[in-house]
């Protein structure tokens, strides 16, 4: 009886241990064959990974060159803005030297700076500036500042009666405000 059993034992060993080993097998094969291509699926995102790592790096250093370049273009903005007013009030500057060379009498040197005045006048108005219209206009705190207030019969109430330092705009931005008497009753 004891031999009966082990030879059933046997045989049903026998008979598990077929299947079972083909098919582990089997199955340790196609893992094989999964962990292989999940490695290589791995080792291409890693490459993946760095080229996107590297692509970064290299827009990052073209950004910090392009901001550099550009402050480097703007500082130069800044340094030579006024090259072209300084260069159009050279001639007036000359024209006042000459004028004071070469005048004899004060007719002709008041004669002169009249002239330089007018050109002066012109090549700044060409660059933006205008004179903040005063006296006879109604008193406007956002391009006049009133230094005095006197009770005027002859003008309206709130009324600029006498411009005492003229004022004016670039561009449309109030550069220097018009000092005034205004009338107030």
């Amino acid at each position: 009886m004891a031999n009966d059993k082990k030879e059933e034992q046997k045989k049903e060993d026998e008979n598990c241990e077929d299947p079972i080993e083909e098919s582990t097998l089997e199955d340790l094969s196609s893992k094989e064959d999964e962990i292989n291509q999940l490695k290589e699926d791995l080792q291409a995102q890693q490459k993946k990974t760095e080229e996107y790592i590297s692509y970064s790096q290299r827009l990052q250093a073209d950004f910090d060159n392009f901001k550099k370049i550009n402050e480097k273009q703007n500082k130069e903005i800044i340094k030579y803005a006024n090259e072209n007013l300084i260069s159009n009030i050279l001639d007036s500057y000359e024209d006042l030297g000459r004028a004071l060379d070469n005048s004899n009498t004060f007719e002709e040197l008041k004669e002169g700076v009249e002239l330089i005045n007018n050109k002066l006048k012109d090549t700044l108005s060409k660059e933006g500036l205008e004179e903040i219209p005063a006296k006879g206009e109604k008193f406007d705190p956002f391009k006049h500042e009133a230094l005095m207030v006197e009770n005027d019969e002859k003008t309206e109430n709130g009324y600029i009666i006498e411009e005492l330092m003229k004022g004016y705009t670039f561009k449309d931005k109030v550069i220097k405000y018009s000092k005034v008497k205004v009338c107030k009753k």
